[in-house]
């Protein structure tokens, strides 16, 4: 009962409107900015390490833009990298990747917009810099309620169902290499978040700003050991990656549906594009400009999906340790590796291991640890921020605001062990569930309110050639 609520659940929100909705958005900001994601890539890093402004009170009331980065980039680099690659290829085929790289690089555009306007409607709590999309659908356009009712559905989709994704894919791979039971990882890990999310915002982008790159760097480093094993595989693989996102084989073709939309959804629910997530820590940043930290965030994008998630793509196929499915029957159509059956997380651990014997279980086990933990992290952010945002402007209402943080921190937590006891399937279409509500309603409003943001943009693109130290 539960599985067919959530499975038609998935497939209301998941319609071919909202894909072509944003990927047709991602578009249209492109063009809009005159592709700023490929033009101003220089200032996009050179953003990255802006120091935090500070106030007229000399205090700094913000995080710094590196800080903000690393946050918004632990939401995205999770199980998405991982679990979501390998999922993307058992259901859609190598083709699958390359509708990834589409929707990331039309959703860089998409992340400067909402980033850009994050900062430019942001407000001062007691704890810093707050807001996102809830603010500037409030200031922006005037409507409280759909503010309201936006912050509510990231409580629901971040609080509740995304969490879910990211520990069944850590317990997964934990089990698989320590035959660890999934009680046991689901409770550690909300152990280990307790103990960080309850310092707020300072705690966690302190956190964030130090595991975030390290874990990064280091998978990187591994799956460039493993590709370069298998180099002469490579040509063939990105041939194959193109020729399957057209459906130019037989088999392709027949499941050029599917290809397309796991790429589409797998992409957005790594990169986060379009859903907010990245907006709402945008809107913490101490920057000099909004249009700075709309590019900080827009290189995050790549750093997510054309660079971990590539890896991680390339690390599967060229070792040949994945199967692809009917996404509808569950047929095998493709046993390149019959032992693994289902067991995505098992595609990246195979894929170790065919270079680094015995490895492969271990690494991608404690890569999730990592990945997971900071993505959680992230995620508990943007709930604490649209709790916030919900009671923004009512000091009397501080007592309540506390209270249903503390009720929010529990109820996530619960949901990380949850997640860890749950079947995979199941759980994620929840997470593409959680996605989908906050897409519908965000990339709408952005189209509305992306007037704004490339008005920030010219403005700090006239003021950045006068003053190109800045």
């Amino acid at each position: 009962m539960f599985e067919n609520i959530v499975s038609v659940l998935n497939d209301i929100i998941w319609s071919p409107v909202l894909v072509v909705l944003l990927v047709g958005a991602g578009l249209y900001f492109s063009f809009r900015t005159r592709f700023v994601q490929v033009r101003r890539i220089g200032l996009m890093v050179r953003s990255l390490f802006a120091s935090a402004e500070k106030s007229e009170d000399g205090k700094q009331h913000g995080i710094s833009s590196f800080e903000a980065f690393c946050v918004a980039l632990s939401g995205r680099v999770g199980t998405g990298n991982i679990v979501g690659v390998a999922t993307a290829i058992a259901l859609g085929g190598p083709g699958a990747i390359f509708w990834m790289w589409i929707i990331a690089f039309f959703g860089a555009s998409t992340a400067f917009v909402e980033s850009t306007l994050a900062q430019q409607y942001k407000f001062q709590h007691a704890t810093g810099f707050r807001g996102g999309p809830a603010t500037y659908i409030e200031k922006g356009l005037k409507a409280r309620w759909l503010g309201v009712l936006f912050s509510i559905l990231v409580l629901i989709g971040y609080g509740t169902f995304l969490p879910t994704v990211q520990s069944n894919g850590m317990a997964n791979a934990l089990g698989n290499s320590f035959q660890l039971s999934p009680l046991v990882s689901g409770l550690g890990l909300a152990f280990l978040l307790g103990l960080v999310i309850i310092g707020g915002i300072k705690s966690i982008a302190r956190v964030a700003s130090i595991v975030t790159p390290f874990m990064a760097l280091g998978y990187i480093i591994i799956t460039l050991v493993v590709i370069a094993q298998h180099l002469d595989a490579v040509p063939g693989v990105f041939k194959a990656i193109v020729t399957n996102a057209f459906g130019i084989n037989p088999l392709a073709g027949g499941i050029l549906g599917s290809t397309i939309m796991m790429g589409v959804k797998r992409g957005i629910f790594s990169n986060e594009a379009g859903q907010g997530g990245g907006a709402i820590v945008s809107a913490s940043a101490a920057v000099s400009h909004p249009a700075k930290q709309g590019l900080a965030q827009a290189f995050s994008v790549y750093v997510d999906t054309l660079l971990i998630c590539t890896a991680t793509a390339l690390m599967i196929l060229c070792s040949g340790s994945y199967n692809i499915f009917d996404a509808k029957t569950g047929e095998m159509l493709v046993a390149n590796a019959p032992q693994l059956g289902d067991n995505y997380v098992g595609f990246t651990q195979t894929a170790v291991d065919s270079v680094l014997t015995g490895f492969g279980g271990t690494f991608v086990s404690i890569a999730l640890v990592f990945f997971v933990f900071t993505t959680v992290m992230a995620y508990y952010f943007y709930g604490e921020s649209s709790i916030m945002q919900i009671f923004a402007g009512r000091p009397e209402k501080r007592k309540t605001e506390r209270l249903c943080i503390w009720i929010f921190r529990f109820s996530l937590l619960g949901m990380v062990v949850f997640g860890a006891l749950r079947e995979t399937n199941v759980i994620w279409q929840l997470g593409d569930v959680g996605v989908g509500l906050t897409a519908w309603i965000n990339v709408i409003v952005l189209l509305l309110l992306c007037p704004q943001a490339i008005k920030d943009l010219r403005e700090y693109e006239s003021f950045f050639k006068k003053n190109p130290r800045k």
